[in-house]
């Protein structure tokens, strides 16, 4: 049988390594997307991909960007993919309010540019799957649990952004035949999340205080609850998708829910960090009750101008037809992130 043919743009970051490993061993060949940089930015693929020997016969990566149409319809042309999974994007939410243009380009506009090149391309048999984000959802009239039929009221340029992408999706599908789906995926995290990701952020901050190499973690909104869920679980749903007999727009989520404050307690306790937390509004501080100083503060430069205070998945959509349900819960999230980060230190 004709091996299956993964292009996968963002392949570099959280998801894309995580997916890469996964259609590995579903006996995918796989082509990445990767920017043109100075500096490393293939740690989390190193694994997988051999640049000097080129060991790995069924791993391939291309460079390219998706704010360059050129790049992204000649790629697409020369791999000849079966599936395309656009895992890229300026994915910070605080950051898209500093730099919004280039999170649109991205983030929208380059969802845009790879389905525009399935159709000039006339590939109407590539499946396409599209990372939407829980960030869509923003403002919630009601705090109750989303599925596919909630209302969008996105509060940041990169919800916004996902939004538009979205929506284009959709059009695609329905106005030139594509197999064109949407994983409006919640919270997800893992021990390669980035290091200005609220949970990377605090899990690897706590882990260097227990161990005297850092005095102190700083954040932000403290009360912002969200649905957190493993990485490796939802790249799973992503294959799921797009095996599905036809496309379609899913919810993948854990639907549980933990405040950023109950996450710090959580690895605090996990790592036998005493905390005694003190204050009110950005005044408020924990203390470690063993050393009696200040280990956690907070700076009103990590609030966003406009928060999104809830985001609770059902997934019940997912469980029932594509039988996906994530195996892993919080706990086991920030286990594995914590042993992660001990780890650097053996």
């Amino acid at each position: 049988m004709k091996k299956k043919i993964a292009l996968i743009f963002g392949i570099t970051g959280q998801d894309g390594s995580y997916l890469a490993e996964f259609l590995l061993k579903k006996n995918y060949i796989i082509h990445g997307v990767k920017r043109r940089s100075s500096s490393e930015n293939t740690q989390r693929i190193d694994h997988l991909f051999d640049s000097i020997n080129f060991t790995n016969k069924n791993f391939f990566l291309h460079y390219g960007d998706l704010s360059d149409s050129t790049s992204v319809l000649k790629i697409i042309n020369k791999v000849k993919p079966t599936e395309i999974y656009n895992l890229a994007a300026q994915s910070h939410v605080r950051i898209s309010f500093d730099v919004p243009e280039y999170t649109a380009d991205i983030t929208g506009l380059g969802t845009l540019r790879i389905l525009e090149s399935l159709r000039a391309l006339r590939m109407y048999k590539v499946k396409f799957y599209q990372a939407s984000s829980s960030e869509m959802f923003g403002k919630l009239k009601n705090k109750k649990s989303i599925n596919e039929l909630t209302t969008f009221h996105p509060r940041s340029m990169y919800g916004v952004s996902k939004v538009f992408s979205f929506h284009t999706t959709v059009h695609y599908r329905e106005a030139y035949g594509l197999f064109a789906c949407n994983g409006i995926l919640f919270n997800h995290e893992s021990p390669r999340r980035g290091p200005n990701f609220v949970t990377k952020k605090i899990v690897q901050g706590l882990v260097r205080i227990k161990n005297g190499i850092q005095k102190k973690l700083t954040l932000g909104n403290l009360y912002a609850v969200r649905d957190w869920g493993h990485a490796k679980d939802y790249v799973n749903s992503m294959w799921k998708i797009m095996q599905y007999k036809q496309a379609d727009d899913w919810v993948i989520a854990t639907n549980s829910t933990s405040t950023v404050k109950n996450f710090i307690n959580l690895v605090a306790k996990k790592i036998n960090i005493k905390l005694k937390w003190t204050g009110r509004g950005l005044n408020e501080k924990a203390i470690d009750l063993e050393t009696k100083k200040i280990i956690i503060d907070l700076d009103k430069k990590y609030l966003r101008p406009s928060e999104v205070d809830f985001l609770k998945g059902n997934f019940s959509k997912a469980r029932n037809k594509l039988k996906w349900k994530p195996l892993l819960k919080t706990s086991d999230l920030i286990d594995d992130m914590i042993n992660y980060e001990i780890s650097k230190f053996d």
